[in-house]
């Protein structure tokens, strides 16, 4: 097998579980040395512990690879920091940031709490910002210092926030944030040799498997082991090219969704009171948001 990741560094975020773990054991596979990142806390992000982090090092040093646990709260400045630090004191380098950590707070808008949502934000949100943040720094300190710079950050939207689940707002609202931040990132980081791209994952996961019952076909079909390919593509040299996008992983599909586009346009208008036709013409004319399958709603 061509090993894709070949000495490549590589630091993932929620990697102790679910669709991260997937990630750190394939990317091991294919060559590359990996910092498996886990907080270690319940779904809804509650407690923490090393135990996840420290199990999927030991598997993957059990079949030859390497790696490292890492145990930060992603959405710390300082222990992001001190994390892209690891990587590089532990193997002379960092070549791809895949941020995966998330948790669930799910509910309905008018009985959300405050608390609710700030730490979904927080760690979806500023989790993705502040690891990202560091190892952007320092592949701009490399480049400045002469040196050349292939690397990559993969961030982990979902189809919630791209195309909206009710009862997710929170949620909803730190994933497309974050499909925003990488087009963004992703055309300040191009001159430093940096991509950046986001992935939105459909799988079965401890954060998942009570959304509805699953049948055990349903969740082979689901299971994570189907994101692994794209983001450990998206990790290697071969992706240089790729940088912005969207990817819709699952067991059923790999699809890039397309972002905004504008759509039915008038000459600017003056007075509000004749805007009742204008737009309701244009309503008429636009193409209609998304539903979760990512086509278009009845």
């Amino acid at each position: 097998m061509a090993r894709l990741c070949e000495d490549r560094v590589v630091v993932v975020t929620g990697a102790g579980r679910g669709i991260g773990r997937e990630y750190a054991l394939m990317l091991a596979q294919h060559g590359a040395k990996v910092v498996v990142n886990d907080f270690g806390g319940a779904r809804d992000g509650s407690g923490g512990a090393a135990g996840p982090a420290d199990e999927v090092v030991e598997e993957i040093r059990a079949a030859g690879g390497e790696a490292v646990a890492n145990a930060a709260d992603v959405s710390d400045w300082n222990q992001s920091k001190a994390m892209i630090e690891q990587a590089i004191s532990s193997f002379g380098k960092i070549d791809a940031v895949l941020n995966n950590a998330g948790i669930l707070r799910d509910r309905m808008l008018v009985n959300m709490s405050e608390e609710e949502w700030d730490t979904v934000i927080r760690v979806h949100l500023k989790g993705t910002f502040a690891p990202a943040r560091h190892a952007a720094a320092h592949w701009r300190e490399r480049v400045k210092a002469g040196e050349k710079v292939d690397a990559r950050i993969i961030n982990t939207s979902s189809v919630s926030g791209i195309y909206g689940n009710p009862g997710q707002t929170n949620y909803g609202a730190a994933k497309m944030g974050i499909a925003a931040f990488t087009i963004i990132a992703a055309r300040e980081l191009r001159r430093y040799g940096v991509t950046v791209n986001a992935i939105a994952p459909g799988a079965f996961t401890r954060l998942t498997s009570d959304l509805r019952d699953y049948t055990e076909e349903q969740k082979e079909a689901s299971s994570p082991k189907w994101v692994a390919p794209i983001g450990t593509w998206l990790c290697s040299e071969e992706s240089a090219d790729v940088s912005g996008r969207m990817f819709e992983a699952n067991g059923r599909m790999l699809a890039i969704a397309e972002g905004w586009h504008r759509g039915p346009t008038v000459d600017r208008v003056e007075d509000p009171t004749t805007l009742g036709p204008i737009v309701t013409d244009m309503v008429a004319k636009a193409r209609l948001n998304a539903g979760m399958d990512g086509k278009d709603l009845d």
